[in-house]
């Protein structure tokens, strides 16, 4: 597979929401959550920073909020955001269509339920010819549900990535890395990626 094209890519931030988890469900992966949100925040600004368009979704809003204020604000100002109403992004015709209006190919996924709504959204994006590439530590699942999302993603032929692969396909060259660190200082790498 060749390397994630910046200017083919979209990221699609799927259901990051304030209330999705109840904070009991969080007591033992409270940490790996917190990080995730902090890898997607960051991941946004990057896209924010590169021109890569960024489309939000949010399932069932008025039960389980909205998207986490972390990643609310650093949110482009043409972002999309969307009410899910089915597991899979593309089956939303609203979300299916901001997809298509981005005009790019490749749907880079974060967000959770890794083996639920991102695997449901990868498997449905890629059968409709897109390709698709998971952050895996940019997404979600409460314990050994997220490896068995990734499983069954990796299963259909669908592309997983880290944070920092995703980032340094991006900007590909050491002289771009170099430029964007020099100026966007006020971008510090999430938890766990190291630049």
């Amino acid at each position: 597979m060749p390397l994630i094209d910046r200017d083919d890519s979209a990221l699609v931030i799927i259901d990051v929401q304030s209330n999705f988890y109840p904070p009991t469900r969080l007591d033992v992966d409270r940490q790996r959550f917190q990080e995730m949100v902090r890898r997607i925040a960051w991941i946004t600004s990057v896209a924010d920073r590169l021109a890569v368009p960024v489309v939000v979704t949010e399932e069932d809003p008025a039960v389980s909020g909205h998207t986490v204020a972390e990643i609310r604000e650093a949110l482009p100002a043409k972002a999309v955001t969307l009410a899910k109403n089915a597991f899979a992004v593309w089956d939303n015709p609203g979300i299916a269509a901001a997809i298509e209006a981005t005009g790019r190919t490749t749907m880079v996924l974060v967000g959770i339920e890794t083996d639920i709504c991102v695997a449901h959204s990868a498997i449905q994006l890629h059968d409709a010819g897109k390709r698709v590439v998971v952050i895996d530590d940019a997404a979600y699942s409460p314990g050994r549900a997220h490896d068995r999302g990734l499983r069954r993603v990796t299963g259909q032929g669908i592309e997983t990535l880290s944070t920092k692969e995703l980032f340094y396909d991006w900007v590909r060259t050491i002289e771009c890395a170099d430029t964007f660190h020099d100026t966007h200082r006020d971008l510090t790498p999430p938890p766990g990626v190291r630049l």
